[in-house]
């Protein structure tokens, strides 16, 4: 029997979202945003949802831009400080030793170190609450030759994707506020399916 335990959000397994951004004296800075996510493919979007409270808030709404840098589990450490303190108070980048560089396509950095970047430009903003929603639609994807990895669709085309498994994803759950591993491949998407189209 399922057990009741009131109205609360559920994402996991989710990428660990790192938002960079410019402030007013053109300071990097990055935040750990627990809300994130996927939004729309065509165009591509992505979504950040901040309290206003955030100095990152701020510095979106007037840059109307921001990156997202993902990290890899070995980032653990410096991936959670990014969400412990604000921009207002420490240079994150300083203090954590990693790399901003300052995108070609919009107004904020990214992390160097972390091998996949998605560069964003303000699309809408939609107050939902405690939280407003950012939406950003990528400019670009940019991926560390490392964890890519060759694919052929099915009409014969060859197609770079990133590879999990050499990526290694740092993964968050935010109903018990741990980092977790990425598991092992147990199917192949728009596959496996098929066997019960049969039926």
């Amino acid at each position: 029997m399922k057990e009741s335990i009131g109205p609360r959000t559920l994402g996991f397994p989710t990428p660990v979202f790192i938002v960079g951004s410019y402030d007013d004296k053109g300071k990097p800075n990055i935040m750990n945003a627990a809300a994130a996510g996927m939004c729309c493919l065509v165009p591509p979007c992505i979504y950040v949802s901040l309290r206003e409270a955030t100095y990152t808030y701020h510095n979106i709404m007037k840059r109307k831009a921001f990156t997202v840098s993902i990290p890899p589990e070995k980032y653990v450490v410096e991936a959670d400080y990014f969400g412990l303190t604000s921009g207002k108070k420490a240079d994150k980048f300083e203090v954590s030793g990693l790399t901003p560089v300052e995108s070609e396509l919009v107004d904020a950095p990214y992390v160097n170190e972390f091998p996949v970047i998605l560069e964003c430009k303000l699309k809408e903003t939609v107050n939902l609450g405690s939280h407003n929603m950012f939406i950003g639609e990528v400019l670009d994807l940019k991926v560390d030759k490392e964890v890519l990895i060759d694919i052929t669709s099915k009409s014969g085309k060859k197609l770079n994707r990133i590879d999990p498994e050499k990526f290694l994803p740092l993964i968050f759950d935010l109903s018990t506020r741990n980092y977790y591993k990425l598991g092992e491949k147990i199917g192949d998407g728009f596959s496996d399916g098929s066997k019960l189209l049969k039926k």
